[in-house]
């Protein structure tokens, strides 16, 4: 080997030119040749920690610098909290920043970086409104569109009122910054504006780049183009915006987390509907890396369209253990419960599922109010008004609120429980008059418990709130005459001298056309109008009046073989099994013979057995089923047989079909 002096210098001519060519990996075997020579030289040293993280070795970069330590000390701060960050060790390389020395530019970027993965967002906009205070360089326009992605995360995250700050939108990564601070504000119109005029940008700036195909173009713009389909699902319009975020999945973007949030917000349209597209999707959002590229409250919500995803596909054990694990992690969020309580209902196991919410309830009173509310359905279900009643009473935040005083007034009388009902008015009214005497809120309560009282007949009740009402405006008449009616059961001189007030019959006089009020659309009579006198067509004389047809009346139909000079049957009215006459069917063997078989067979027996030939047989009326009459048939009443009989020649006919009779009233 030379001389050490020559080798190591040519070896360092060697380092400088490669760190100009970009050429890490050259200069790396350079710098382990001269550590080889001097293992204690701190320039080599720091010179081998940047060409790792130039490649990418972080966790070799961080070896060095910790097997180095006492030697590299403060020199190499900025790299090590740097590689601590790439990593994802992000409080350790917050606690390295904090340690340093000197706050460098440098090291106040990489805080600013650290501060937003921390979400602490109020000191990270402190951090970077600094530096583009104090200085000036090229890396101007990238510090402001940090600053505008922190405004943004402020607006969607923690709801925080944004300011103006002055930032530009001359690029399109600053103009979807401004679009995503407008969707935290709820102003998603503006924000879709927003997005368009980003997308415009990004396709001009990209379309410089000689290198860039459609496909990367397209590439860079999934992230606009997911974000546009989140607005349009929050204005209802779910079809595009599963076009386009189906457009995103099947570019495939190597961004993670931009995977992440479209196959969850496509999971969330789904609902309990094509479950199986939703497990295909939930597997992108357990991709490597996930945790580490969106903010906690994204990740919360995958695992919950997780949890409910697990309840929608009737996998009731793997709903419970993600419920539970989310529980674990988030002690003060009512929705694992609410999960929870929502497998329990599936099971039909309401009564468990209201001990699970009053147990949440009870630990954790600040998240109430929400968990009471849903308590309260699960008791209506159930059929326990009263109990549903008392557990919305309950609930402080909401009590006094009109549209809750008119559930609870609802359900009251529904259970005709009238004093709880005005007892809820009652104490709405005393809040109200505490609170904001005389406003909208505070009469209108205050009309209503007087209707209310009225028609259920407590009209002593109604008087002080009449009163009340009548002090707020002494014109109404309406509520006057409703509070002497009210005081003419109670106190009639107080109603004589109240009515008083009662304006003259001479003021409440109205100029009204009677004959239009009742020729009128809505009225319930109409009068008709005389028939007006034309004097082309003078009047006919009397006599000569167009004479009215006079409907004839239909006679009714008699039986067929109706005999007038018959009595009619007094039983025809009763049902044949009920008659008198009625001896039930016949049964036996030779019984059932009778007149059956072929026609003729059995004529002489038949002949013995026909009634119509015993000349003691009583005169009848005919009965239902049989062969119509003649008016020219004798008078013996004889009822025809209902088979009829083999001619004289002996020969054999067919039987003419006879509708079966059932047993049912007789009669004309």
């Amino acid at each position: 080997m030379a001389s050490g002096g020559v080798s190591v210098a040519s070896l360092w001519t060697d380092v400088n030119r490669c760190g100009q060519n970009g050429d890490y990996t050259r200069a790396l075997k350079a710098l382990t040749k001269i550590l080889h020579e001097n293992r204690d030289d701190v320039t080599a040293l720091h010179c081998k920690v940047v060409c790792l993280i130039q490649n990418g070795s972080f966790k070799e970069a961080l070896n060095v610098m910790n097997t180095h330590s006492k030697m590299l000390g403060s020199e190499v701060v900025f790299e090590k909290a740097y590689c601590e960050y790439r990593l994802n060790r992000v409080d350790s390389s917050l606690k390295t920043i904090e340690s340093a020395p000197e706050q460098t530019d440098k090291l106040k970027e990489l805080y600013g970086q650290v501060l937003y993965r921390l979400e602490r967002y109020d000191e990270c906009k402190s951090v970077y409104t600094d530096l583009i205070r104090n200085s000036q360089d090229e890396y101007e326009e990238e510090r402001k569109t940090n600053l505008a992605a922190v405004v943004a995360a402020m607006s969607q995250w923690e709801k925080a009122p944004t300011e103006d700050l002055g930032l530009p939108e001359s690029t399109y990564e600053l103009c979807y910054n401004a679009a995503c601070s407008l969707i935290g504000q709820g102003k998603l119109t503006e924000a879709l504006n927003k997005l368009q005029q980003a997308e415009e940008l990004c396709r001009v700036s990209l379309a410089d780049d000689s290198d860039m195909t459609e496909e990367d173009i397209q590439s860079e713009l999934a992230v606009i183009h997911s974000q546009m389909a989140y607005v349009m699902q929050l204005q209802g319009r779910t079809d595009e915006a599963l076009q386009l975020y189906n457009q995103v999945i099947k570019l495939k973007p190597s961004d993670v987390g931009l995977l992440a949030v479209t196959a969850n917000n496509i999971i969330t349209i789904n609902k309990d509907q094509n479950v199986f597209d939703s497990k295909k999707k939930v597997k992108l959002t357990n991709a490597e890396g996930v945790e580490y590229k969106l903010a906690k409250k994204q990740l919360q919500a995958i695992d919950f369209n997780k949890a409910l995803l697990a309840m929608y596909t009737n996998q009731a054990d793997q709903c419970r253990k993600l419920s539970s694990s989310l529980q674990a992690q988030n002690p003060g969020h009512p929705r694992p419960v609410l999960i929870q309580v929502a497998q329990l209902c599936r099971e039909k196991q309401h009564s468990r599922a209201i001990e699970l919410l009053q147990q949440f309830s009870d630990q954790n009173p600040e998240s109430a109010s929400g968990i009471k509310l849903t308590m309260a359905q699960l008791y209506l279900v159930q059929g326990h008004v009263t109990k549903a009643c008392d557990v919305l009473r309950s609930i402080e935040e909401f009590k006094h609120k009109p549209g809750m005083v008119s559930a609870l007034v609802t359900m009251y009388s529904h259970e005709e429980d009238i004093d709880s009902a005005i007892d809820v008015f009652k104490q709405a009214i005393e809040h109200y008059q505490s609170e904001q005497p005389g406003s909208a809120t505070h009469l209108a309560l205050v009309r209503e418990a007087a209707n209310f009282k009225l028609k259920y007949g407590r009209k002593k009740e109604a008087i002080s709130d009449l009163e009340q009402l009548w002090k707020q405006n002494t014109k109404d008449v309406h509520t006057l005459a409703q509070l002497i009616s009210a005081y003419s059961l109670v106190d009639t001189d107080k109603a004589k001298s109240l009515s008083k007030h009662l304006p003259s019959a001479d003021t409440m006089s109205f100029n009204v056309d009677v004959d239009e009020l009742e020729n009128s659309h809505g009225a319930t009579y109409v009068r008709k109008k005389a028939a007006k006198v034309v004097g082309e067509n003078p009047p006919k004389e009397q006599g000569h009046g167009e004479v009215k047809k006079k409907k004839k009346k239909k006679k009714g139909k008699l039986p067929k073989n109706y005999d007038p000079k018959v009595t009619p049957d007094p039983e025809r009215w009763l049902p044949m099994k009920e008659r008198s006459y009625y001896r039930g069917k016949k049964k036996g063997k030779k019984k059932d013979q009778i007149g059956k078989g072929t026609q003729g067979a059995t004529a002489g027996a038949s002949a013995e057995l026909d009634a119509s030939k015993t000349a003691s047989s009583p005169p009848t009326s005919p009965r239902p089923g049989s062969a119509s009459g003649s008016s020219t048939a004798p008078a013996s009443g004889v009822v025809p047989p209902r088979q009829q009989k083999p001619s004289s020649s002996g020969t054999t006919r067919k039987k003419a079909p006879q509708k079966k009779k059932k047993g049912g009233k007789g009669g004309w």
